[in-house]
């Protein structure tokens, strides 16, 4: 006897009742994500946050005899301080920088540091140095005042970003908070992931769940965790040297430590300037410091990072442009890992599926 189809087995009401429901759970969804949308980015840089700092405070609940709330509560003490101490004090300097930047572009006036006499003196590489250095500053002199009319544009937007630091930095707060209440119901978390994952994907629920657990510690603690110490530690040097928009150039050097081109583009520049600037010893003594800066990623990922991280570095400077673009500056954290997330997933995903069939055939080749 053939089998009825779903067609045949619904009466026109049940259909008109299915749409319905239907109509109703779509409509509920997307109200839900309109009305928390603004929550989204505090929302996920929490949980970011809860995941990648779980091991440490498992760590300090177990040294408190089974304490999770006073783990969690000293864990979110101290992320509160490094946020509200130098992170802040970069935070702010990096803004006026940006208004500095604004407003020469505004006016047309970008200021351009020329080249100190004192290089002449340099043995082997001082002359040419110097030469050098001069030619720039008069060539660069002369292309801006040619591109200045077309950089004016660009002071609203560098304004405009100014002005979401300042709300980034909020967001960063509360974000803290949250991840102090998530830490002591991570394992509950953890089940209602796993179960939703069992209803998505069933075969590779479990699967899904560690990598992306991994995966997010990974680019939190070894690519997103290393930038933000290196520019804190670059930006402090910045500060004791005294270097112009020292707040901004450590901004620079956490981009460029994020998508992993390296803080040596700006670091060197600087060490330059500090031997222009400085007497010998000064200059000698933050070398040396700014030459451990520009290591310290190189020393950090190995012993943070607990899996190799095989994300390309296309996806993460992607991520870093897409999420500041849509999330501002919290965006520029949680957009590399979001993606990060997807890309490792989607290639286990991809790969687990090819490998499905060369199992078959094998199967089928020894079964023959």
């Amino acid at each position: 006897m053939p089998v009825k189809s779903l067609r045949q087995l619904l009466t026109g009401e049940d259909v008109i009742q299915l749409v319905i429901r239907l109509g109703l759970l779509a409509l509920l969804i997307l109200w839900t994500l309109y009305i928390i949308r603004p929550f989204i980015p505090i929302l996920t840089w929490s949980a970011v946050l809860a995941v990648a700092f779980y091991p440490a405070f498992s760590w300090v609940a177990k040294i408190l005899g089974g304490r999770p709330k006073t783990a969690a509560a000293i864990l979110t003490l101290i992320t509160l301080g490094i946020v509200l101490g130098p992170a802040t004090w970069l935070g702010i300097s990096a803004v006026e920088g940006v208004r500095d930047l604004a407003h020469e572009l505004g006016t047309g006036d970008l200021a351009l540091q020329a080249a100190p006499e004192q290089i002449k003196s340099w043995p082997l590489i001082g002359p040419t140095l110097y030469e050098l250095w001069d030619q720039a500053y008069s060539n660069i002199r002369a292309v801006l005042r040619e591109v200045a009319p077309y950089l004016q544009p660009l002071a609203g937007p560098l304004l405009v970003f100014a002005g979401d630091a300042s709300l980034g930095t909020l967001q960063f707060l509360v974000s803290v908070f949250v991840a102090g209440f998530l830490f002591p119901h991570g394992p509950r978390l953890v089940e209602a992931g796993r179960g939703f994952l069992s209803r998505i994907v069933p075969e590779q629920g479990e699967h899904f769940l560690t990598l992306g657990g991994a995966t997010i510690r990974a680019v939190a603690q070894g690519v997103i965790g290393v930038a933000i110490v290196q520019a804190l530690l670059a930006g402090i040097g910045f500060k004791l040297a005294a270097v112009p928009s020292a707040g901004l150039l450590a901004f620079i050097v956490l981009l460029l430590s994020i998508v992993q081109i390296g803080a040596f583009l700006v670091l060197l520049p600087v060490i330059i300037w500090i031997w222009t600037a400085k007497d010998v010893t000064t200059a000698l003594v933050l070398t040396v410091f700014f030459v451990v800066v520009g290591f310290i990623d190189t020393m950090l990922k190995p012993l943070v990072m607990g899996r190799g991280l095989n994300t390309p570095t296309i996806v993460i400077f992607v991520g870093v442009i897409g999420g500041t673009l849509a999330h501002g500056i919290v965006g520029l954290f949680i957009g590399p890992i979001i993606l990060s997330v997807a890309w490792e997933m989607a290639a286990a995903w991809i790969g687990r599926e090819v490998s499905k069939p060369a199992k078959r055939g094998v199967v089928d080749d020894e079964v023959t």
